[in-house]
């Protein structure tokens, strides 16, 4: 039974995220040195007022996904596959071997705090459930221009897609995807429009920034973003971390990879249950479970289960 280690996505952060983690010394000690590395302490950017700032939240979710997975590691659970979903992937990089956690948190400082400079306001991310990807690529296509650029984002399962760009543009998506029978149509909690092409700058500065520093083979297969690949190289999986910033995530593919990578059962890391929801949802013979809303010893408890039976 192969285990996956899943890491969410901007959009899962909740208040006192960082406050709640399993009380766990693995747990400690990431976020002793995540704050080491920032200079202050990380778990003051868990606060409601902190997480509306794009790099309390993105930083916030970096931390928890690596302290959370370091635990489940010293408890006996190892990973055969990780995955993240766009900074998500920077914790799957950790995890993987590829890179330091002390680069992961200079390397996603620097993606938020740029994302936020180049888009500080009127951008952002909307979701629409109930159509297929065609559907809402016909409408961004009758809607984009220089003057409200809107992309087609993240693929995150058959009918659920996520689009990105300018709040006019995807007000017009949104409007003419209700039309056409859209269940759910709706803006997401996320001000800077991540994964289209408004964001190569990012993802050139990252990839600079990749260069200094030292990347490693990975010990575990990094299933990647953009191309929804299982990554074996360093440097793929260093292009990978660089460019989904400026590419749709396809996380529909990415899971189905992992189930035919052999996992069967996917953990989630805090704070949400999104990608749980989405594996329940896309891989029904697949077994997924939020330890942001369970415990580090259920999940013990769980692998010993299944392997007994």
């Amino acid at each position: 039974m192969g285990i996956a280690f899943l890491f969410p996505g901007q959009g899962s952060q909740i208040p006192g995220m960082l406050h709640t983690l399993p009380n766990h010394s693995a747990v400690r000690q990431t976020l002793e040195e995540v704050s080491e590395v920032l200079g202050h302490h990380v778990q003051d950017l868990d606060s409601a007022a902190a997480l509306e700032s794009t790099v309390s939240v993105q930083l916030a979710l970096l931390s928890a996904g690596v302290a959370t997975a370091r635990a489940l590691i010293a408890e006996g659970i190892e990973a055969e596959a990780v995955a993240g979903l766009s900074v998500g992937a920077f914790a799957a990089g950790v995890q993987s071997g590829v890179i330091e956690l002390s680069d992961a948190v200079r390397l996603v400082q620097h993606r938020a705090e740029m994302m936020v400079e180049l888009y500080p306001d009127g951008y952002g991310l909307s979701s629409i459930i109930g159509l297929t990807e065609q559907q809402v690529a016909d409408l961004v296509r009758d809607t984009h221009t220089e003057e409200i650029p809107v992309y087609v984002g993240n693929i995150n399962a058959p009918r659920q897609i996520v689009i990105a760009g300018s709040n006019a543009g995807m007000a017009k998506v949104l409007e003419a995807a209700r039309k056409i029978g859209a269940r759910k149509a709706e803006r997401l909690h996320v001000s800077v429009p991540s994964h289209c092409p408004l964001l190569e700058p990012v993802a050139a500065s990252l990839r600079a920034m990749l260069r200094t520093m030292t990347i490693h083979r990975p010990a575990t297969v990094y299933v990647g973003n953009v191309t929804a690949r299982a990554l074996r190289s360093p440097e793929a999986i260093a292009e990978d971390l660089a460019s989904n910033i400026a590419y749709g995530v396809r996380w529909f593919d990415a899971t189905t990879v992992l189930e035919e990578l052999g996992c069967r059962l996917f953990f989630e890391m805090p704070s949400g249950h999104v990608l749980r929801e989405l594996a329940r949802e896309a891989q029904p013979e697949v077994r997924a479970l939020s330890i942001g809303e369970s415990t580090i010893s259920y999940a013990v408890r769980l692998v010993s289960q299944l392997q007994d039976a």
